[in-house]
This record gives structure tokens, sequence and C-alpha cells, in this order.
């Protein structure tokens, strides 16, 4: 393990102990009922007044927080961690300003044969500019030295959360050869800047897409600076949503699909009816929300709407009134973090008590250390939340309406992420126009997720329906080039993080998915 900083030493000095560890009286309990989970972490904010207070009081930066975090990963003795970000005191509304000295940024780390079975590899923290004022994406990657890189993995995290979630997954995922490994914070959020965020649009539709746009638009620029011309695609959550965004606004660039327990498939038609905040406003809720259907409250168990098959539940049980209220106000969880002071660390040990509880001490106190570190972060990407789901995190743009266009789009430019009919229109209606011939996509569930494994097989449906489309009056050679398919996977003994939480199970399948890429490859080359 790498030596902890100055700041690290300051806070065991003052006296904090592990507030996961002490709490607890059984590995991988993660789920069980309210009163269970009260008796073994000490009710929903476990963490005391005195060690919150001391928390808040030492001030761990997010830069400090993920450099502890990336640690864990094995063969990695001392991680590196850009400074140009995350860096200054927190407490500022300029606490994640950026930084450029030259003394900030991070070299290089190399490991040896010797050192790593799997290696040599690089591994590599760094800042990277976009046009704009204040636009700079974190980023980490990992790459295998003395081979070409032929293939790239491209990994977004979920909503609120950083790349150091994924510190499970960097070293497995990074022994294939010829593959390079890349994990992004999205804008606005983790270590990425944080621009401010307002919305223009006056439409629904309108302020729903410009704030997809928002996400996906700083992806596809980062692509284009490191000269990427196609990559597999991983996101989680918000992340995974993001994802279907970037393929419908820019089709081409993918060679695969990997949704992670994705946000906004199903259809609710109280989320596609309800009010929209007005342009400007700063508002989310969804990280409450999470917290409610994860502790098994009155929402229910899992997220349910209509589908594809057009399949409904009973109606959706009152959301509490604390979360409307919230939400109806445009305050952000993370604005409560901030305003909390002292308390902060104390609420978000509500979340991470319950979420990192299955994990050794030591990882799910610097989990729980960059998770408040980053919460408390001056608000940017959070604000788009409200523009793209509704309270009870539900999609107001469905993807089940627009996922069968994923794969299927005509190549070049789109204004928005949107499906543009390209299956269904005859050669006649567009002779000049090149369309892709299908992307594989794989969803991703824990068995005992709260975001419902029905919403992929409806999308699963959807995009195979599109692919009979599509290949109804193809030549056999136009068959033989298609690459589309679609899967939908359960990750056992997994919740809604199924990186992490089965992350053995996770990281194996996703090497064969790396795998499958590749023996696609050579198919669609001998075809041609």
């Amino acid at each position: 393990m790498a030596s902890d900083s100055a700041a690290g030493d300051a806070r065991r000095e003052g006296g904090q102990k592990p507030m996961l560890a002490r709490q607890r009286d059984g590995e991988g309990q993660e789920t069980g009922s309210q009163e269970q989970r009260q008796a073994r972490g000490g009710g929903y904010f476990p963490l005391s007044y005195k060690e919150g207070w001391s928390q808040w009081w030492a001030g761990l930066t997010p830069a400090v927080t993920e450099h502890k975090v990336l640690s864990f990963v094995p063969y990695l003795k001392k991680p590196p961690t850009q400074m140009q970000t995350g860096n200054s005191p927190p407490g500022s509304q300029e606490s994640m300003d950026v930084d450029q000295s030259v003394d900030k940024t991070a070299a290089p780390v190399r490991t040896t044969t010797e050192t790593d079975p799997y290696g040599p590899r690089q591994w590599h923290s760094n800042l990277v500019q976009l046009a704009g004022k204040n636009r700079f994406l974190n980023e980490f990657s990992v790459e295998r030295l003395g081979e070409e890189t032929e293939n790239n993995l491209v990994m977004l995290h979920g909503y609120g959360a950083g790349l150091g979630f994924y510190y499970k997954n960097f070293e497995a995922l990074s022994r294939l050869p010829h593959w390079k490994l890349y994990a992004l914070d999205l804008l606005g959020m983790g270590r990425s800047s944080r621009p401010s965020f307002k919305i223009h649009a006056k439409d629904k539709e309108g302020k729903v897409r410009e704030a997809e746009s928002w996400f996906v638009d700083a992806l596809e620029e980062w692509r284009i600076k490191k000269g990427i011309e196609k990559m597999t695609l991983l996101g989680h959550s918000l992340g995974g949503y993001m994802a279907v965004c970037y393929a419908l606004k820019y089709p081409g660039r993918l060679d695969k699909l990997i949704l992670a327990s994705p946000v906004g498939i199903p259809e609710d038609p109280y989320a596609v009816n309800e009010e929209m905040p007005e342009p400007g406003d700063s508002s989310a809720a969804a990280e409450f929300e999470q917290a409610e259907l994860e502790g098994g409250k009155s929402i229910g168990d899992k997220q349910k709407g209509v589908g594809a098959s057009g399949s409904s539940t009973p109606p959706r049980k009152p959301l509490p009134k604390w979360l409307t209220t919230l939400w109806d106000a445009n305050i952000s969880p993370f604005s409560v973090v901030r305003l909390a002071g002292p308390l902060g660390p104390r609420l978000v040990s509500g979340w991470t008590s319950r979420r990192f509880s299955h994990l050794p001490p030591e990882e799910a106190q610097a989990l729980h250390d960059y998770s408040y570190s980053l919460f408390r972060q001056r608000g940017s990407g959070e604000y788009a939340l409200a523009y793209i789901l509704a309270p009870g995190a539900f999609a107001r743009s469905p993807l089940i309406r627009r996922i069968q266009g994923v794969g299927r789009q005509y190549l070049g430019l789109h204004s928005k992420p949107e499906p543009d009919a390209a299956a269904s229109a005859s050669p006649s209606e567009a002779p000049q126009k090149i369309r892709e011939t299908g992307i594989p996509i794989v969803l991703m569930y824990g068995d005992h997720d709260w975001m419902d494994v029905s919403g992929g097989h409806d999308a699963k449906e959807k995009l195979e329906s599109e692919k009979r489309k599509a290949l109804a009056n193809a030549t056999e050679r136009e068959k033989q080039l298609d690459n589309g398919s679609v899967k939908v996977t359960v990750v056992p003994k997994a919740g809604h993080h199924v990186y992490l939480d089965g992350h053995e199970w996770f990281n194996k399948d996703i090497l064969k998915e790396m795998k499958d890429v590749e023996e696609r490859q050579k198919r669609l080359a001998d075809v041609r």
C-alpha cells in the first residue's frame, strides 16, 4: 500500500476511528430489515457527532482521499495522483478550481514484470483540458507497456461518485494484451472541474436534451483529444444513462456498450408528466431517493415502470414528503452536506455505512472519506439531474423510448441524443447516408439491485425488434456484416453497485466481453 499522506496521519492522530468496522457484527451484510440494519450500523447515521466533527475539521481533500482509495489497487504500490484539482482545503465555493502548475501534474507510475505478474504496466492520473472556461476531465488510465494499443475500455461512474469507485476493477481489467483502460470523472463531478451549470432551453424536451448533451459533448471532446477512434464504453447507473445518450448522439464510435445497472430505462407516467425546474434552477435529489430505495422503506424494493412490452405494475406508493419537498425546492443532497458543516460526515455515513459495510474496514473507511470529500465540493454536474430524472429516479425522457436507435443511427452529426429512424428508413429516403450496422450491448444488474432487471429485458426486446427491421431486406453479406446483439446478465450477490459488490464475477465477465470485441473484429475483418 502507498504510505499515508500527512493529512491522513493527522486524521488518525486526531483519534477518528473507522466508522464502519466498529458498527458491524458480520461481513457481507447489505440486506435485511430496517431494524437489523439499524442494529448493525447504529441507526441511519452511525458516525458519532464527535467523529463527524473530527472528520470535518481534518478537511481531507478529494486528491488525498482518491489517492488513498487507489492505494488498494493490487501491484500499484505508489498511486499517481494529479494535484491540479481537489487539492485545496474544502469549505470554499472555489475548492475545485484548477491549478495548471507543472509541479501539480503526476508522473506515471510503472510496474515491472518482477513486481507485477501482468506487467509491465503504466498507471497515470491526468487532467485533460477541454475547450471553454473551466472545463477539465479527471482521467485515470492503465496502459500496457511494450505493446501496441488496439482497443480501449472507457469507464463512467454513477451520480455523485468518482472514478475511484472502480478501484477493484482497474487491475483485473488491464490484464488483457493490447487494451488500454480509462476511467473518467464526468464533467462537474468527482475531481473533474465544476463549471457553472445552467439550462437555456424553454421547452421540456429541450431541457432534457441540453442536460444530456452537457455531459456527452464533454466525453466526445475528450475522445477526440485522446485520438481514440473507437472504444468499448462502460457506464454505471447515471453513467450508463449517459453512455446510451452518447451512443445516440455520436454514432460510429463504439465497439461495444456495457450498461451496469443503468438508471432511466423504464417508463413511468409520473416522471414523464412531472413538472420541470425553470431554466437556471439547480436541483437534484436522486441520492436521497436511492437511500430510500436501498433502505427498503415505503417506495418499494425496485424501480419499476411500464416497459416496452406494455406490462405495468401496481400504482407507485407516494414518495416521502421530505423527498418531494427537497425536490420541489431545488435542493441538492450535496447542498445539504455542504451546509451541514460538522454534521456533514455523519449524514454521509448514513449512506456509506450501508453501501460499503461488506468491504474490509480500511477500504470501507477510505470510500467513506472519498465520498464525503466529493460530496462537499462545489455544486455543478449534480444540478443536471433534475432535468433528466423526476422524483422517484425515473427518467423524464425514458431510454426505453430511444434505446432501439443505439447502433442503428446514420453516421454523421446528430444535434441531440435521440433515434433518427435509420433502421426503418428505406434506401430511397436517404440513399446518400450510411448507417451503423449494430453494436453489441450488455445490460448488467445485481441480483438484489434496486434497478429492475425487467427494464433490461424490455430494452433487449426493442433492440432485437429494431435489428429485425434493419435486416428485413438485407442481402446475405449485409447480414454477415451486422454486429448487433444484446444480452441481459445478473451479477450474483450484488446490489446496485455491481462492479463493487460482485467485483470478482464482474471482472471476469467484463474480460469476456472485451475478448468478444476482439473476436468480432476478426470475424468482421474476414467478412470484409
